[in-house]
């Protein structure tokens, strides 16, 4: 595996414990961010380093993370139907900085939209979808942190999918590894991909995304 990885009970050093924060790991100018599917849709994404095949549907919302913890919460350790391949997929910071320009926050905020229905012509004109939701330990418990997910759809999902991705890793085979770990409480002995925020040199974007000042 090409991913730089770190024992969890190391993991939350340096880290804010409250807020919302992008976190996920750099690597030479690009950003890792996660995606789980069923066999068939990974298996063609690693073989073609590319989304398509018979399977993936590019009609569909599809969501992205770059906490990798924030991925094993929602696929359970790639247990859960559907998500039983965890895919890592590099592309630019350039890129992920463009999605996160597109995205519009899937509930009302006063304080960004003025009204809820400046609100509603911005999600139907906007093709990316921003969620903050509770970040999560390894064993699924809610943290304080707050945590993004991306959802994708129309042209910029096209340009993710088939023009972006730099790389794109199955990293199962470790996801498993540490899931099984996780579930004998061997914590001490559960590794976890090395993160830090993502910074964003941009005050109008961490504004826009309501970030906390880091």
């Amino acid at each position: 595996m090409n991913l730089e990885t770190m024992r969890y009970r190391d993991y939350e050093q340096g880290l804010p414990q409250t807020g919302s924060h992008i976190l996920g790991q750099e690597r030479d100018g690009n950003v890792i961010v996660y995606q789980a599917f069923n066999p068939g849709i990974a298996k063609f994404a690693v073989n073609n380093q590319q989304f398509g095949g018979t399977s993936y549907k590019f009609e569909r919302m599809s969501w992205i993370k770059p906490n990798f913890l924030w991925m094993m919460f929602r696929c359970g350790w790639a247990r859960k139907d559907n998500q039983q391949r965890v895919l890592a997929i590099e592309l630019s910071k350039e890129h992920f900085l463009e999605i996160l320009s597109e995205a519009v926050h899937s509930t009302f905020k006063l304080d960004l939209y003025g009204t809820k229905e400046n609100w509603q012509d911005e999600l139907k004109q906007s093709n990316v979808r921003l969620q903050w939701d509770p970040d999560h330990g390894p064993k699924g418990e809610k943290l304080e942190r707050k945590a993004i997910q991306l959802g994708l759809k129309g042209k910029i999902l096209n340009q993710f999918g088939k023009e972006w991705i730099v790389s794109i890793e199955d990293i199962t085979e470790f996801v498993t590894e540490q899931g099984r770990k996780v579930d004998k409480g061997e914590l001490d002995d559960v590794y976890v991909m090395k993160e830090e925020i993502i910074h964003i040199a941009s005050a109008d974007l961490r504004n826009r995304l309501l970030l906390d000042d880091h």
